[in-house]
């Protein structure tokens, strides 16, 4: 039992990550109808901009700078590459994000240089044992943050004008502008807070040891969980994060046990497998919608 409390704190850590991701992914879905490949590019820079803050400022002024600086190259991101492709095939438009995430992760990538960069967070590789449970402070940090991010914006739909305008453009885009709703503004502000959500799962992604070039990777696992919570579910996108890093996590700790005949661990393999499966029950994901009509 111990084993699997382990292994599920693990899971509750990651899936944190990829939930802040996945969220950003539907947040940009809902007010436009395309799924941005740039969230891994996002990811990964922002740890590397944080890498360079935290030195000089500190950690906890280096992250906030760093989120801040992706929401804002987020933002630029859209005014300048895909507010001008607006009204083109949703298709071309995706296809124009990836190759902003390449050029994006190899400028990234240029700065990390020959020594090991890190992000300068205080929890490292630092663990309690709580009855026998092992507990990585950092998956601690990440889940509890991760929380209280998405109670905010949960808040912030709800109750803010911007969240409600927010909501009303990812319902009816035409009412919403009949009614005096900019969508230009809320698509700048979509692309620029699931931006900064990236970058917040870009510095938890790289805790706990030196940033590499695969670090984007974490930002590609979130899309099985958006797959599999719907393309258009906040609430989806949280539960099918969770549900692949618990998956990822627990699989991996008893692999062995599970499948001894198998010498390759089926871990990172079950966000894909997880996400297959739901697709063959349910191809608009657990809880997305049937149909998604854009104007």
């Amino acid at each position: 039992m111990t084993q699997f409390l382990s292994a599920l704190s693990v899971g509750l850590g990651s899936g944190a990550i990829y939930a802040l991701v996945a969220i950003g992914f539907v947040m940009i879905f809902k007010a436009t109808g395309v799924i941005s490949f740039a969230q891994p590019a996002f990811l990964m820079s922002g740890a590397i901009i944080v890498s360079f803050l935290a030195p000089v400022m500190g950690f906890y002024v280096g992250a906030i700078l760093g989120v801040v600086a992706i929401g804002v190259v987020a933002l630029l991101v859209e005014r300048t590459a895909i507010r001008p492709m607006i009204g083109k095939a949703v298709f071309i438009i995706a296809i124009i994000t990836v190759g902003l995430d390449i050029v994006l992760r190899t400028i990234a990538g240029m700065f990390l240089g020959s020594q090991p960069r890190s992000v300068g967070d205080p929890w490292g590789t630092d663990v309690s044992v709580i009855a026998g449970v092992v507990v990585q402070h950092r998956h601690v940090a990440a889940f509890v943050t991760a929380t209280v991010i998405v109670i905010a914006l949960l808040l912030f739909f709800r109750y803010s004008s911007v969240g409600l305008a927010m909501r009303a453009v990812a319902s009816d885009q035409e009412a919403a502008m009949a009614q005096g709703v900019s969508a230009s503004l809320i698509f700048a502000l979509s692309w620029a807070m699931a931006g900064a959500l990236a970058a917040i799962a870009g510095i938890f992604a790289a805790t706990g040891g030196p940033i590499g070039n695969t670090l984007w990777l974490v930002g590609l696992i979130a899309l099985p969980a958006i797959v599999i919570g719907g393309f258009d579910s906040i609430g989806g996108a949280i539960i099918g994060g969770l549900t692949i890093g618990i998956a990822q996590a627990v699989v991996s700790t008893y692999h062995n046990q599970w499948f001894p005949e198998l010498t390759t661990n089926l871990g990172p393999l079950m966000p894909w497998i997880i996400m297959l499966a739901v697709l063959l029950v349910r191809p608009h994901g657990l809880f997305g919608t049937k149909e998604v009509e854009r104007v």
